[in-house]
């Protein structure tokens, strides 16, 4: 295995077969020791964290792959928290996609003079750039285009999954008696296909989610769905 990334919650492993290993950790992003999912530096070490993290992701991406929705994923080692994946190029120097169902977060301290916490949403999409010095700016689809990060047409196709895995995503959070706000979600092209393929995790580090109106941490979300 050689180390090609060190990242604030992950470590990317490349495998002699090809493809990649990413080893979950138990630090989470947050400020000021309170954990935040849209924070961009490591905030805490919660002990188990990263096993938590994959476990929920291994039961999305496995779900995801029932329904023939192309991933990264091959396989997960919760013992090691590692999680096998198919080898992926991201799209510029990293892009995150959220779907919110729900005014919160970042979304609601933008636009606060037009709509009130919690305020409904249809789905709406947003792109941000991963760039933790520039606080991962939005970025309107014409200037992704412009600038050569994305085609319109994979705009497209990008928002067609993101509302798709979303409501998957929210459906399960439905059964458990949860109400998904938000959630974010990567993206890449296979490096053989060129497929645009999820990326990353699924886990309660990258979504809000509520129950009676009270905000879900996300190692506590991950007995909820997995009934432990």
């Amino acid at each position: 295995m050689n180390l090609i990334y060190k990242g604030k919650t992950k470590n990317v492993y490349q495998l002699e077969d090809g493809n990649y290993l990413l080893e979950f950790k138990d630090d989470v992003t947050g400020e000021n020791g309170v954990f935040d999912p849209g924070a961009n530096s490591v905030g805490l070490t919660i002990e188990g964290a990263g096993k938590s993290c994959l476990r929920i992701t291994k039961m999305f991406f496995e779900l995801l792959k029932e329904k023939n929705i192309p991933t990264h994923y091959i396989d997960a080692d919760i013992d090691a928290s590692t999680m096998k994946v198919l080898p992926a190029k991201t799209f510029g120097n990293g892009l995150e996609v959220i779907c919110r169902f729900r005014a919160v977060g970042s979304f609601y301290r933008r636009y606060g003079m037009y709509v009130k916490q919690g305020q409904p949403l249809d789905a709406l999409v947003e792109f941000t750039l991963k760039d933790d010095a520039r606080q991962d700016p939005p970025i309107t689809e014409d200037a992704l285009a412009m600038l050569g990060i994305l085609t319109k047409d994979e705009c497209q196709t990008i928002k067609e999954l993101t509302r798709k895995i979303a409501e998957i995503v929210k459906e399960e959070l439905k059964k458990k008696g949860l109400e998904l706000y938000d959630i974010k979600f990567e993206f890449g092209r296979h490096k053989e296909t060129g497929e645009i393929i999820l990326i990353d995790e699924i886990s309660g580090g990258n979504m809000r989610a509520y129950k009676d109106n009270e905000y879900i941490e996300p190692l506590t979300l991950e007995k909820i769905l997995l009934d432990e």
